[in-house]
């Protein structure tokens, strides 16, 4: 199996199952000198971690990071990061009885009619335990961003569960911390609460969306046609496990606006430009504007259920399946510092390579 990098200067190679003896991930391209340590990342990496509340699944993963290459001194010295999480309760016995189906929903058809073989334990790569790797990936990436672009903020919160979404005028940050879901509306999380109850306790599932937004993004980032930098944004979500669509700004919603209602039209301040609203994402042309940059995912529902569901066996038999094990009803919750991480990636990428090829070569609005 190829492809499992991303990035262009600063490149990140996943790797590891879910139900192997670790995953990891190996960083290639980040800038020597920046200040990290395994605390630093694991402050990420423990927003993530399963079993936290009833809400996610139960299996009990510390998701403790180590750093095994390319630090000294707590300092990056610019060669190749390898970050490592153990796995310590697999209970791989859970999936013996899906060795020879196929679970409805999920990867495991496409991974044996591709490769001709597949790892059932809990689904190998196509889980969505490779995201601890990705975070941690991520929180070194914030690191870098925290020292060569200080102003960039990034967030992501839960807009949506099942049908049922937030009131954006009750918008509260503070909020988004205080609740399993990471949701900025504090009467949202308070219905989802009850609704996803009754989802677990009848062995459903229900799919979400998350939005990301990056504040403090400087102009510039991006590039024409192929280096779009939403191209990468939305591949970078796109790629992660269950993520079923992407947009940017206000996405599909932009086909039902008229040339009047989507232009974010523009005005001068004595700081520069100012745009009056951010249709666009903080995005034109593939290319960030200053404003901030905002991105939805949606995430499917959790394809292992306690439900019986039809299927068919590897040799062609017409079967039924219940999913055993430990599952989360709603896997879009901890989606939102796997999406954070993947914004924090694409933005460092791209300053990297904004700045080795433009430099301070940028055109100056304003006075000269």
């Amino acid at each position: 199996m190829s492809l499992n990098s991303f990035g262009h200067l600063f490149r990140v190679t996943t790797w590891g199952e879910s139900h192997g003896p670790a995953l990891g991930a190996t960083v290639d391209g980040c800038p020597p000198g920046i200040n990290i340590t395994e605390d630093m990342l694991q402050t990420w990496l423990d927003k993530r971690k399963p079993g936290q509340n009833k809400y996610t699944t139960q299996r009990r993963e510390a998701d403790a990071v180590r750093i095994l290459s390319g630090v000294f001194e707590g300092k990056t010295t610019g060669t190749p990061i390898q970050l490592m999480i153990e796995n310590t309760d697999q209970r791989s016995k859970d999936y013996s009885e899906i060795s020879q189906k196929f679970r409805p929903g999920h990867a495991d058809i496409t991974y044996w009619q591709k490769y001709g073989i597949r790892d059932y334990r809990g689904g190998g790569r196509s889980s969505a335990r490779e995201t601890a790797a990705r975070v941690a990936a991520g929180g070194l990436a914030r690191a870098a961003l925290t020292q060569l672009l200080p102003g960039v903020q990034i967030k992501g919160y839960m807009v949506q569960m099942g049908p049922r979404g937030i009131d954006r005028t009750l918008f509260d940050d503070e909020a988004i911390e205080q609740n399993p879901f990471w949701c900025p509306d504090p009467e949202a999380a308070e219905n989802w609460a009850g609704y996803l109850d009754g989802l677990r306790k009848s062995g459903d599932s229900v799919g979400a969306v998350i939005e990301v937004v990056a504040r403090g993004v400087p102009a510039g980032l991006g590039a024409p046609i192929y280096g779009k930098l939403d191209t990468d944004i939305t591949a970078a979500m796109m790629s992660i496990n269950a993520v079923k669509a992407v947009e940017i700004g206000d996405g599909m919603a932009s086909a039902c606006l008229t040339g009047t209602e989507n232009a974010d039209e523009i005005s001068m301040s004595p700081d520069g430009p100012v745009f009056s609203s951010n249709h666009a994402g903080g995005i034109l042309g593939g290319i960030s504007s200053g404003q901030e940059i905002v991105t939805r995912f949606a995430v499917k529902p959790t394809s292992s259920i306690l439900n019986t569901r039809k299927t068919v066996t590897i040799d062609g038999q017409n079967t039924e399946i219940i999913t055993k094990g430990r599952h989360d009803p709603c896997v879009g919750i901890r989606a939102v510092p796997v999406g954070e991480a993947m914004m924090a990636c694409v933005i460092l990428d791209h300053y990297l390579l904004h700045r080795g090829q433009i430099g301070d070569a940028g055109g100056k609005i304003g006075s000269q």
